[in-house]
């Protein structure tokens, strides 16, 4: 693999969603870093373009929604970076590439390609890390914030729910979310319950049961952008192990993330930062399970509502989006 590419690209591969898109923010910001010269394109769903944008440290979007499906048709890039996964198949996509330098942990299937071993039991942010300082390349674990986007909405009054989640193992009950909903309307905050269109009867649910106006359902209505800025704006925001709670985590929106069958040392928000409180039951089970895992509906409606009731008192201290925008 000797190539000169002119100009310099470092292409890399992430085709995750909105939370894989944020916690490889770190390792992103890192590439930028040390490689101010060169073209950093990103092979990521390309849904996710707004929230690229929104992290200014990639030159290019290049739309690739599943592995497999790179597509790279340019000259061989100059560096190529696995950000994917364990597996052979992200390896395989960027291997095809014919770049200069690959960067990737090792795999049995590529045994000419170096690299570290895949560290087990490491969160999500820092594997991507270590695997750049393997390389020499310096990262700052920590650099997970985002800026609130221009149009953020509202005086950090709504309370964002959002009932689904990407695998019916993560998905805690409707019913319970619209018992937290119920409670906090009783309260005065006012709701709003997200989702993708797929979600609409979701969202639809957990609104009739809590006693919500129907304009409170806004599943399937909202861009990416303009979902950023409406979690960006809130008050509170209440949900499973998703992108959106990334998201949260990302513009420092208070949250209560609900997580199970995975651990919150997997992917969840650093746990010195008490805006955001992450939920479970300490049981592992099946990501990919049919149904909630086990661990999942140990966490109960009255334990949601105690943390939320904690995370508004956090959110009346914190400057409105307006004045945040502005500073």
């Amino acid at each position: 693999m000797s190539h000169t590419a002119e100009p310099a690209v470092t292409l890399i591969l992430r085709a995750r969603g909105l939370g894989g898109l944020l916690t490889a923010l770190p390792a992103l910001r890192g590439l930028r870093a040390a490689r101010p010269h060169h073209r950093l394109v990103l092979a990521a769903p390309g849904w996710l373009r707004p929230i690229v944008d929104m992290t200014g440290c990639v030159d290019e979007l290049h739309a690739t929604p599943i592995l497999g499906d790179l597509r790279w048709n340019a000259p061989p890039p100059t560096s190529a970076v696995n950000l994917h996964g364990p597996g052979p198949e992200g390896l395989a996509d960027l291997y095809a590439t014919d770049p200069e330098q690959l960067i990737t942990y090792r795999h049995p299937d590529f045994p000419l390609v170096l690299g570290p071993d895949w560290p087990d039991g490491r969160h999500e942010t820092m594997r991507w890390c270590t695997l750049l300082e393997s390389a020499g390349i310096p990262t700052d674990p920590g650099a997970i914030e985002l800026d609130p986007p221009p149009e953020a909405l509202g005086q950090r009054t709504h309370v964002v729910l959002h009932p689904g989640a990407n695998s019916p193992a993560r998905q805690w009950p409707a019913e319970r979310f619209a018992t937290v909903a119920s409670r906090l309307r009783a309260a005065g905050h006012p709701i709003l319950v997200t989702g993708t269109a797929t979600e609409l009867p979701l969202a639809r649910y957990v609104a009739e049961h809590a006693g919500l106006p129907a304009n409170s359902v806004v599943a399937g209505e909202l861009t990416v952008q303009q979902l950023a800025a409406t979690v960006a704006g809130a008050a509170l925001v209440v949900c499973g192990d998703t992108g959106v709670g990334h998201l949260a985590t990302a513009f420092g929106t208070p949250s209560v993330l609900i997580f199970g069958p995975n651990s919150p040392a997997d992917s969840g928000p650093p746990p010195e930062r008490s805006a955001h409180i992450a939920l479970w039951a300490g049981q592992l089970g099946d990501p990919h399970a049919p149904e909630p895992g086990p661990g999942l509906l140990q966490v109960s409606a009255m334990e949601v509502i105690d943390a939320a009731e904690r995370q508004l008192t956090i959110a009346r201290r914190l400057p409105t989006m307006e004045n945040k925008i502005v500073q």
